[in-house]
């Protein structure tokens, strides 16, 4: 079933090529308007002697850049190189500064969640004027939603390093 699927796109690129191919015509209507088309049969059509495709050969590498294109993407040689045993020192602090964070992270969340009261915070006193709680309502939203993120952004990080 592949292998006709195959054959049948091959074919058809192959039709749309022998298409492109065909006759040209240059047809100008009673405003001068000029027109190319595929066909000549209206009244003011000329056909077209358009030249071949040109196929020009790609540019030759020297030798030097043939070398250096069949290797893959490393470091110089003079970059400084870091032992197995460093790297993974350095992974484990990674790890462990992630982890301190996203408990941080999900304390900070913990605190908002409770100040924000399903939606209902505590009126202070020097929130007289509804407008201001409701902004601090608001704020305190915005807050708990980019700590949710953050503490999915810290899993995920952390999931990654395993």
């Amino acid at each position: 079933m592949k292998r006709l699927l195959t054959g049948f796109v091959v074919l058809v690129l192959l039709q749309s090529l022998a298409h492109a191919q065909t006759e040209v015509f240059l047809c100008v209507d009673e405003h001068g308007k000029k027109e190319y088309k595929n066909t000549g049969a209206t009244k003011g059509c000329k056909k077209v002697d358009l030249p071949g495709i040109t196929v020009v050969p790609a540019p030759t590498l020297p030798a030097s850049a043939k070398k250096t294109q069949g290797k893959s993407a490393s470091s110089p040689a003079d970059f400084p190189k870091v032992d197995e045993g460093t790297q993974k020192a350095r992974d484990s602090d990674r790890k462990q500064i992630l982890a301190d964070e996203l408990k941080n992270e999900e304390q900070k969340l913990a605190d908002l969640k409770q100040e924000y009261n399903n939606g209902e915070p505590e009126r202070r006193g020097d929130e007289r004027n509804y407008a201001k709680y409701q902004e601090r309502v608001a704020n305190l939203k915005d807050s708990i939603s980019r700590s949710e993120k953050n503490v999915e952004a810290l899993k995920r990080e952390l999931a990654n390093l395993k």
